[in-house]
């Protein structure tokens, strides 16, 4: 009898860093209830060949953070982002020059500087 209780003394210690162990993998991998990101693409045209970025409120205003690809070579650009709901500001930024989306469905807001931005509803 004492043998058997040897052994199950034994196991118990490794069932225990079994059961920690699940348990910091299932922390590491659970999500935060609550909404998901919705991916977007969002397109533009321009010159095959253009340098285009995508800049707005999700990424700081970063222009050179999100280049868009011409995948096709026919001066369509596009990025995918990942956003939660909200309302987001956004412009390209085509060649260095920065500039409102002219898709004429996207709705527009004043910014500080005194210019538009184009709005994202997500």
């Amino acid at each position: 009898m004492k043998k058997q209780t040897a052994t199950a003394t034994k196991k118990a210690p490794v069932r225990r860093a079994a059961a920690a162990k699940a348990a910091t993998v299932a922390k590491r991998t659970a999500r935060p209830a609550g909404p998901k990101p919705e991916r977007k693409v969002i397109t533009v045209q321009a010159d095959p060949g253009s340098t285009v970025f995508l800049a707005g409120s999700f990424n700081n205003w970063d222009p050179a953070a999100l280049r868009m690809v011409d995948k096709a070579g026919n001066g369509v650009y596009s990025a995918t982002v990942a956003l939660l709901p909200g309302i987001y500001e956004y412009k390209f930024v085509i060649n260095g020059v920065w500039t409102l989306d002219p898709d004429p469905d996207r709705d527009w807001t004043q910014n500080g500087l005194g210019t538009l931005n184009s709005v994202l509803r997500v």
